[in-house]
């Protein structure tokens, strides 16, 4: 059983995802909020973000980066190439990084990991490249630590995120199509060492068939506990 100590994780549909450390440094990743049909949309940011870390360049993954930096004011870290494009819209407080790299903000190391998947920026009628794919390791003072996949296949290596950096709670696609779905995120669970895992990246759109409940049914034999936050719900 995952021991949270102060630290509080809300699900804002799709992959958005709100973190508070126990330390009180608040997290934002892949802020797609105003055009997500299951955002909490009475759900209040604080005045102040410490950090907005975005997973890759899809528009479901950064719709609102700009509009959150410019309001909130957090450091901005993505890989070097989204960054980059994140700089060009005016936000100079940005971090550019790369696989394999880690970053320290106060209480938080933040470690940029593999994932599958591809990663374009659509701005007017232009297509930018973004960079690879990402995910983040979250690692908190006196809190265990986390891992967003951000949108990502199956694939072998995630024993190696294991081995590197014991994950204790992942928040994981499952909705198919676009991503794993409930039986590769299972297995993707399993290859991590995760001891909860909080699904996202489902229901959102039609294509995104797979389910909560699927998931634990592939997990049923372990004893990996899955949450299912509603939109807006805080994990504690």
């Amino acid at each position: 059983m995952t021991q949270w100590n102060g630290l509080a994780i809300t699900w804002l549909g799709h992959a958005a995802v709100h973190i508070t450390t126990p330390a009180g440094t608040e997290i934002l990743i892949d802020p797609f909020l105003e055009q997500n049909p299951k955002y909490p949309k009475g759900y209040k940011l604080p005045e102040k973000l410490d950090l907005l870390l975005l997973t890759h360049g899809h528009f479901d993954h950064i719709a609102d980066a700009i509009a959150i930096a410019k309001k909130h004011h957090p450091q901005v870290v993505a890989i070097f190439e989204l960054a980059e494009w994140v700089v060009s819209k005016g936000i100079e407080n940005t971090v550019g990084m790369n696989l394999g790299g880690s970053y320290q903000y106060k209480d938080v190391t933040i470690s940029m990991v593999e994932a599958h998947h591809s990663s374009s920026i659509q701005d007017g009628k232009q297509t930018f490249y973004a960079g690879d794919p990402a995910g983040f390791v979250i690692a908190a003072e006196n809190a265990p630590v986390l891992y967003h996949s951000g949108d990502t296949s199956l694939f072998s290596d995630m024993r190696l995120i294991k081995e590197m950096y014991q994950p204790e709670v992942g928040m994981i696609p499952i909705g198919d199509h676009f991503t794993m779905g409930p039986k590769a995120a299972a297995m993707a669970v399993g290859y991590l060492g995760l001891k909860t895992v909080i699904p996202i990246h489902y229901g959102t759109f039609p294509q995104l068939t797979g389910t909560p409940a699927e998931l634990e049914q592939h997990l049923k034999e372990t004893n990996i506990e899955v949450r299912t936050p509603k939109p807006g719900e805080t994990i504690r």
